[in-house]
C-alpha cells in the first residue's frame, strides 16, 4: 500500500488514512518487525501523531485486542492486515467512547482500501458487536489475568519472580504512557536557570535528581524547547541519565561506550568532561544517528562502526579507564516506550540476551587498564540480566569487584534500568 493510492481514498489528515497506515505498521510488528526499523518517521507529516498514538496504544494494550476478537469472531483472521485494523479500532473505540460512531465509520473506510475491499462488512459487524457487548467484554477482560496485566504469560511470571513485591505496580506503569525526561547540558545552562526558561515559555517541568535531568508531565515537540537546536538541552529518560554520572568520566580519560547508538550516554559523557572518547554501533545508521546528536550538541567523539564483542578487529591496544557496557537485553524496563517489545519477544529470548551480554563484557574486561572501571547497564528489569548475570562475571573475573550495583524501578518520572559498577583490581 503507498502513499499515493492512500492519499487517493481518505485525505492524509483524516482518521481512515491514520488507521491505514498504522494498520500496515501493526501488521509489521505482529509479523515480526521491530518499530526501531523507523516506520512511524515514514508516515507522513499530517497523519504522524495519530498514527503514532493508534500503533504505541494498540501495541501497548498487548493481547487485549485479540482477547476481544476471540469472542466477537467466529474463527480467526487470516489477513494479518485486516487484524491489525480490527486491533487499532478496538483500542481507538475504548479511548475515545465519545467518537465511536467516527470510529466505525473511518475504520470501515480504511477497511475498503485492504484485503481488496472484501472485508467492510466485516468489520462494520465485528466493532458494531463490541460496542453492543462492551460492558460484558470489558468485564471479562478484568477477570482474565493476562488480559488485565497486558502482558505475555511468561513476561508476567518473571516480574513476579524477580519482584515479588513490586510486580503490580511494574505492570502498571509498564502499561502507562511514557514521561518525557530532558538533560540539562550544564555546559550551556545552570539547571535551575533552565527551569526558569522552561517557565518562562509557559512549559512545566520538575526536576530529578541532583544533576541535569528534568522531566515533563506533559510531553511536547522538541521544536518547543528553548535551545534544543543549539544544544542546550536534549531528550534522555533521568534514569538513563544515571549512566554517566556512575561512571563519573574525569577530564583526559579514554572512554569506550561500547554500544552507543543512539548516542545520548555518549554525548552526556562527553557533556560531564573533556574525554578521548571511542563510541561503537554495530550499524552504519545508528552511528550516523550518534554523529547527528554529537553534531547538534557541539561535541566531539570517535564513531566507528563495529561489534564491541570482536575488539581484535577495531581495538588499537591502549587500555581504556573506562568502560559504558550497556548491553542489548530485552527492554523489560522501558516497555511502555517500545511496547512492540511485547509482541516481538519470546521467553527462550531471554537466555539468548543473558548469553550475548556475557559475551560482551568478557570481551571488554581484557580492554580496561588495571584500577579502571567498567559499567555495566542494560535497561531491563529481569534478574537474568541483571544481578544474575552480575554474579556469573564476578565468579568467572576475580580481578573485578563490584563498587556498586542497583535496580531503578519505573516511576513516573524515569524508566527502569539496572546499573553495576566494576573496578579491575588489578
Amino acid at each position: 500500500m503507498n502513499s499515493s493510492a492512500l492519499s487517493s481514498v481518505t485525505p492524509p489528515d483524516s482518521l481512515a488514512f491514520a488507521l491505514l497506515r498504522a494498520a500496515t505498521i501493526v501488521a509489521g510488528v505482529l509479523a515480526g518487525r521491530s518499530l526501531a526499523e523507523g516506520q512511524i518517521g515514514q508516515v507522513e507529516a499530517p497523519a504522524r501523531p495519530a498514527v503514532q498514538d493508534l500503533v504505541y496504544g494498540s501495541l501497548r494494550s498487548y493481547g487485549r485486542g485479540d482477547f476481544f476478537l476471540s469472542r466477537l469472531l467466529d474463527r480467526p483472521l487470516n489477513d494479518e492486515d485486516i487484524h491489525a485494523l480490527l486491533l487499532l479500532a478496538l483500542y481507538r473505540l475504548e479511548t475515545r467512547p465519545d467518537a465511536v460512531h467516527t470510529v466505525v465509520d473511518q475504520a470501515v473506510l480504511a477497511a475498503g482500501s485492504l484485503a481488496g475491499g472484501r472485508c467492510r462488512g466485516l468489520v462494520n459487524a465485528v466493532l458494531r458487536q463490541f460496542l453492543r457487548r462492551q460492558p460484558e467484554l470489558l468485564a471479562a477482560a478484568s477477570s482474565d489475568p493476562l488480559t488485565a496485566a497486558q502482558l505475555p504469560a511468561w513476561w508476567l511470571a518473571e516480574l513476579q519472580a524477580d519482584h515479588p513485591e513490586h510486580w503490580p505496580a511494574l505492570v502498571a506503569a509498564g502499561n502507562a504512557p511514557p514521561p518525557m525526561g530532558l538533560r540539562v547540558n550544564l555546559r550551556h545552562h545552570s539547571r535551575a536557570g533552565y527551569l526558569q526558561q522552561l517557565a518562562a515559555s509557559g512549559i512545566e517541568a520538575l526536576p530529578w535528581g541532583e544533576a541535569a535531568a528534568l522531566y515533563l508531565p506533559r510531553p511536547l515537540a522538541v521544536e518547543r524547547l528553548p535551545h534544543f537546536a543549539d544544544g542546550g538541552v536534549s531528550v534522555q529518560d533521568p534514569g538513563a541519565q544515571q549512566a554517566a554520572e556512575w561512571l563519573a568520566p574525569l577530564a583526559g580519560e579514554r572512554v569506550l561506550d561500547a554500544c552507543a547508538a543512539p548516542g545520548g550516554k555518549t554525548a552526556h559523557l562527553l557533556e560531564m568532561a573533556d574525554l578521548d572518547l571511542l563510541a561503537l554501533d554495530l550499524k552504519p545508521s545508528r552511528c550516523r544517528r550518534i554523529e547527528d546528536n554529537l553534531r547538534r550538541l557541539g561535541l566531539t567523539a570517535t564513531v566507528r562502526v563495529a561489534d564491541c564483542a570482536q575488539p581484535e578487529k577495531w581495538w588499537d591496544g591502549r587500555p581504556f579507564d573506562a568502560i559504558l557496557a550497556d548491553v542489548p537485553c530485552t527492554a523489560s524496563g522501558v516497555v511502555r516506550r517500545n511496547p512492540d517489545a511485547k509482541w516481538l519477544r519470546r521467553a527462550e529470548d531471554v537466555a539468548s540476551f543473558v548469553a550475548t551480554q556475557a559475551r560482551i563484557i568478557d570481551a571488554l574486561w581484557p580492554l580496561l587498564r588495571p584500577g579502571g572501571r567498567m559499567l555495566y547497564a542494560t535497561c531491563s528489569l529481569f534478574a537474568a540480566e541483571n544481578g544474575g548475570q552480575m554474579e556469573r562475571f564476578l565468579a568467572r573475573h576475580p580481578d573485578a569487584r563490584c563498587r556498586r550495583r542497583e535496580q531503578l524501578l519505573p516511576t513516573d518520572a524515569s524508566d527502569g534500568f539496572f546499573y553495576c559498577l566494576l573496578e579491575k583490581t588489578c
